[in-house]
């Protein structure tokens, strides 16, 4: 990695650590937990239409998305926003 790096001027570095997905997974961990009640969906537009809004809200609770207004709104303003 020392040559590669010396011949291609690059700064690739190897991280090694035996958990570098689980940002990732912790990032969908939410959905698994709103999900797993449900059994399962039936048909995968429904499926694509409850994961979005679930993945909509949890950018909005986490300050991912940005109010469009000067007035403040909570996340259940923001996503009823998006909504309508």
């Amino acid at each position: 990695m020392k040559r590669y790096n010396r011949t291609h001027k690059t700064s690739i570095a190897i991280r090694q650590c035996k958990y570098l997905n689980n940002i990732g997974e912790q990032d969908h961990r939410a959905v698994k937990w709103l999900t797993r009640p449900m059994l399962g969906f039936t048909w995968f537009w429904t499926a694509r239409c409850t994961i979005a809004g679930i993945e909509v809200m949890h950018a909005i609770r986490k300050g991912q998305l940005e109010p469009t207004g000067m007035v403040s709104q909570t996340p259940a303003e923001q996503f009823y926003a998006l909504a309508a």
